[in-house]
């Protein structure tokens, strides 16, 4: 009995070792992983943007404020933007949608061949009378000023690539600019049997550029964030190992 809660105790102790171990190397990440096996990865929350952590308000240069200024029977001011109110986005928490059609294709080859080759003989066989100085004889070589080195180095690179994203993600405006330009940022999560695809689009756009059915194309904008990835047990596979990923770090070769 003594025996059976000794090999206990000691795998009890091996396993909270190999615990500590993977939360030393992994960032605990392990431990999360291992608590999950059988379960379908868990959907993030609904949260603020601007309470996530390292959530940082868009400064961008911005025009001097223009005074608004009525003129008697005239319907129109300025600044104004447009002559009767729409429904789309134009302040914090309104919603508009981002067409995101991504389609890019490059084709870059590299070729780069060099070589050198050079030779220095002086043709001095006798330097200030070595030869009639016998140690001199077996010190000195029998030209005195002889060189040769030849370099060669050959290079080739090549990128063939080719990205293709059409889809749409609402999103929402977290902050307006002193100009009237709009920050958006959309999150979308789908859960497909044990693998969860995300989809994160952030900018800023211009109000004249969304459409009148409150969309807008992921080309018009600026500052775009996009960023098309997930996580689950797919994903899990195609990733290296934490000892892969840390020897290709330190390993200089």
């Amino acid at each position: 009995m003594s025996t059976f809660s000794s090999a206990s105790r000691l795998r009890r102790i091996a396993i909270s070792g190999l615990l500590l171990a993977s939360c030393a190397l992994g960032g605990c990440s392990s431990i999360d992983r291992l608590s999950q096996i059988g379960e379908q990865p868990k959907l993030s929350a609904i949260d603020n943007p601007t309470t996530q952590p390292g959530y940082k308000p868009v400064q961008m240069p911005m025009p001097k404020p223009e005074v608004a200024s009525y003129n008697p029977n005239s319907l129109w001011r300025n600044g104004s933007r447009a002559f009767f109110k729409d429904q789309r986005a134009r302040q914090v928490g309104d919603l508009l949608t981002v067409t995101v059609n991504i389609t890019d294709k490059a084709n870059i080859e590299n070729d780069t061949s060099r070589s050198r080759t050079n030779k220095e003989d002086s043709g001095i066989t006798n330097f200030i009378g070595a030869s009639t100085i016998t140690q001199a004889n077996k010190i000195l070589p029998g030209r005195v000023l002889t060189a040769d080195s030849t370099s060669s180095s050959e290079g080739k690179g090549s990128v063939d690539r080719k990205e293709a994203l059409q889809t749409n993600v609402a999103a929402v405006v977290t902050q307006v600019l002193p100009n009237g330009n709009l920050v958006v940022e959309g999150k979308q999560e789908i859960r497909v049997n044990f693998e969860i695809r995300e989809l994160i689009v952030a900018g800023i756009v211009r109000p004249e550029d969304i459409q009148s059915d409150n969309t807008i194309d992921s080309t018009k904008i600026a500052q775009a964030r996009i960023a098309y990835g997930g996580r689950g047990q797919i994903t899990d596979v195609q990733q290296p190992r934490y000892g892969q990923q840390v020897m290709d770090v330190l390993l200089p070769f």
